[in-house]
């Protein structure tokens, strides 16, 4: 044995080559979740069956309306304020939806006053109801939807939202009839909307050409009186305007050019002054700015004191040089003779500073000059202008008023049009049926609702079935086990109580005590063929030291250990059981008397081995737990219990240890390996495989040999019903066998 590996004798079930689907499982399932099914899909039918025995019968009745493409020209000549319909298929569209709208449903509501109503208004109903039990609630009842301008418009649109879920408008195909189908509970009340609608949709049509014609003419009546105002107008300015000039040429005109000609020969040479000076001026700002002494001064900033200072600086700078070479740095002559200099320097910059300041007064001077020759510039020109604006203003008084007329007279022309269109208006479509009273519901339809109610309820029951399997925690059979866990089965271990006709046969029996009175039971036989899986679970290795385990409590550990036990000594093995679950030691409640020494005290040297053992009545050994055994040590990882597991060995044929849930307590963990296997109990159809699987994983990399795991508890009964590719699925068939 491997001890770094988690040995199983089985690889992980793959289901890459098994069916898509087994019917016979499939067929088990529905028979393990049989109740479920019939319980789903009989609450589902019944619901359908009672909604549709209180389900009000509803008439419905549908009306025809014909788009109607062809245009009747009363005057070819004219054309219609409102268009017609184009026959487009989008159009139809549009109009199906101009049907369905709230607004023609609205007209509907106020036409057949169905606001007053109790089927579409209901507070009218619940007025009516407390108005009979308490009379002087009489002016009190509902005033809200009068008093309240938001309550009476939530209430207007709750009564058309009624009458629009009556409603159904569709086109009939690609043609241009729609059907406008209306379904009520009284038959008279669906003829009625349904005829409403279509009418009022015509009514409609009529009414928006009406209205667009309406309008068109009074707009058009006041653009002509106001365009014949503007015309006289527009006339009388023209004429007054030849009469005040004389429409004669300017011709002062020419004096006006020659007199812009010279002011704009002098802007050209006021401006050139004013770049020259602008020029000097800056560079003599970029000197300053340098710092210069006066040596890089043009002709034009040059002046007799800067020259001056310019001969001083030449002397001086010698001076400096030639006293520099004689004596040392610091000289008193030489340090005066350089302060001198610095003063020269000094006076040099005042002397450009004030250069400066001199074109600074002289640039701002010819800025002056060019903004005066500039403005005498503008000034002649609009003298100019206003020679010739006389002719300019004619020709735009002129095209003002033929433009006027020109408008004028094609509003007249279009304004006698539509007043000779006012009356021959006419819609669109036309009712092509009309809807009639009904002689018959339309709804419910017990038929296809009891189908859809049949077939609604074996979905639904299905669903059921297939969530209940899917939300299944726990295992009800091998195949389940080795293709859910990946590892072998080894048997089950049944009920009790599921093995016999009738329960009291085995009152007041534990299963172990059972299991000597009834060896040739069908619950002895179970524990043989655990007892053979197990004892053959490692091919060509002798298995002697079993750990039985669990992942939770509860799972009949300690009764399957010691049956287990006890079948062994039945066999003719020598066998021990070993309480290992320092927690509970549950073994002591199949013993007579309460032990006095145990485990704990042969491991401590309290007692010997022999002390400890316990003779049961089957020939097996037994080696329990006291009452105080629960130790904080470290007791199975200990060399005082590996000496003992190694006696164990050597005595007996087979060695059962008990021990505590693998989730639950850490023991079962040091434990696992000192066994040459370790069996796995799995409460049937109530341990979740979440935990088996959890509990699993523990022990990997612990060196331990999984033998597989054994189901408990399992009802023998309901397993031959839906246990499909379980053995106890043919319990019935060879239940004869057994003397239970």
């Amino acid at each position: 044995m491997d001890g770094s590996t988690f040995e199983t004798p089985i690889a992980p079930a793959s289901d890459a080559g098994a069916p898509a689907f087994d019917l016979n499982v499939i067929i088990a399932i529905f028979r393990r979740r049989l109740r479920l099914f019939a319980a789903v899909a009989l609450a589902v039918f019944v619901a359908v069956v009672l909604f549709t025995l209180q389900e009000t019968p509803r008439y419905s009745t549908q009306a025809q309306v014909m788009i109607d493409v062809r245009q009747e020209q009363v005057t070819p000549d004219m054309n219609a304020v409102l268009s017609g319909l184009p026959a487009d298929s989008a159009v139809v569209d549009t109009e199906v939806e101009v049907l369905r709208s709230r607004s023609l449903a609205g007209r509907v509501v106020d036409q057949l006053k169905l606001d007053q109503d109790p089927y579409y208004n209901p507070s009218l109903a619940g007025a009516k109801g407390v108005k009979a039990w308490l009379p002087f609630l009489k002016k009190t009842v509902a005033p809200t939807a009068a008093n309240d301008p938001v309550a009476a418009q939530r209430l207007r649109e709750r009564i058309v939202d009624r009458v629009l879920s009556g409603l159904n408008v569709r086109r009939s195909g690609v043609t241009y009839l729609i059907t406008v189908q209306y379904t009520h509970e009284d038959p008279a009340q669906a003829a009625r909307l349904a005829n409403a609608f279509a009418d009022l949709y015509l009514t409609e049509q009529l009414e928006a050409k009406f209205e667009a014609t309406k309008q068109a003419n009074g707009w058009l009546n006041t653009r002509v009186a106001d365009l014949r105002g503007q015309l006289q107008q527009a006339e009388a300015e023209v004429q007054q305007y030849k009469i005040a000039n004389n429409l004669l040429s300017a011709q002062g005109a020419t004096l006006t050019e020659q007199e812009i000609s010279g002011l704009n020969q002098q802007l050209a040479t006021a401006r050139a002054e004013q770049a020259e000076t602008d020029a000097r001026l800056n560079i003599a700002r970029n000197q300053l700015a340098r710092g210069s002494n006066g040596d890089d001064l043009g002709e034009t900033m040059s002046s007799p004191v800067i020259q001056q200072l310019r001969k001083q600086r030449v002397e001086k700078i010698a001076q400096v040089n030639s006293m520099a070479e004689r004596y040392d740095e610091r000289w008193p002559d030489l340090i005066k003779a350089r302060r001198e200099l610095a003063e020269i320097d000094t006076q040099i910059q005042a002397e450009i500073k004030r250069i400066i300041s001199n074109l600074e007064a002289q640039a701002q001077i010819s800025r002056q000059r060019t903004g005066s020759v500039a403005g005498s510039v503008g000034s002649a020109r609009g003298t100019l202008a206003g020679n010739n604006r006389a002719s300019i203003r004619l020709a735009e008084l002129e095209r003002k008023a033929e433009s006027v007329r020109t408008l004028y007279e094609s509003l007249l022309g279009r304004f006698k049009q539509t007043t000779a269109q006012q009356g021959i208006e006419q819609p669109d479509a036309r009712v092509l049926s009309r809807a009639t009273i009904p002689n018959k519901p339309s709804e419910p339809k017990p038929s296809v609702n009891l189908i859809l109610g049949l077939v609604a309820a074996l979905g639904a029951g299905g669903a059921a079935v297939v969530l209940a399997e899917i939300l299944m925690a726990g295992l009800f059979t091998e195949d389940e086990v080795e293709r859910r866990l990946g590892v072998p089965y080894l048997g089950s271990v049944p009920l009790l109580s599921s093995t016999l006709d009738d329960a009291r046969a085995a009152r007041g029996l534990a299963p172990p005590d059972y299991l000597l009175n009834k060896p040739l039971s069908s619950f002895a036989e179970s524990l043989r063929k655990l007892r053979a899986a197990i004892l053959f679970s490692k091919v060509g290795e002798t298995v002697k030291v079993i750990a039985v385990t669990s992942s939770l409590p509860g799972e009949g550990k300690t009764t399957t250990t010691f049956s287990l036990g006890r079948t062994l000594a039945a066999s003719g093995a020598n066998v021990v059981v070993v309480d290992c679950d320092l927690r509970q030691g549950a073994i002591n409640r199949f013993l007579p008397t309460a032990p006095t020494v145990g485990l704990i005290e042969v491991l401590n040297g309290a007692a010997t081995l022999d002390e400890a053992l316990y003779a049961d009545e089957s020939g097996a050994k037994v080696l329990p737990l006291t009452k105080s055994a629960y130790t904080p040590r470290d007791v199975f990882g200990s060399a005082a219990f590996q000496r003992l597991l190694a006696e164990l060995r050597q005595r007996f044929d087979v060695v059962l240890l008990d021990t505590a849930p693998l989730l639950a307590i850490a023991d079962t963990r040091i434990l696992a390996p000192h066994a040459d296997a370790v069996v796995m109990l799995a409460r049937w159809k109530r341990t979740p495989v979440k935990a088996i699987t959890s509990a699993l994983s523990l022990l990997q990399g612990r060196g331990v040999f999984l033998a597989g795991v054994a189901l408990t508890q399992m009802d023998l009964k309901a397993q031959s019903r839906y246990g499909y590719g379980d053995a106890g699925y043919y319990y019935k068939s060879y239940r004869k066998y057994y003397a239970d």
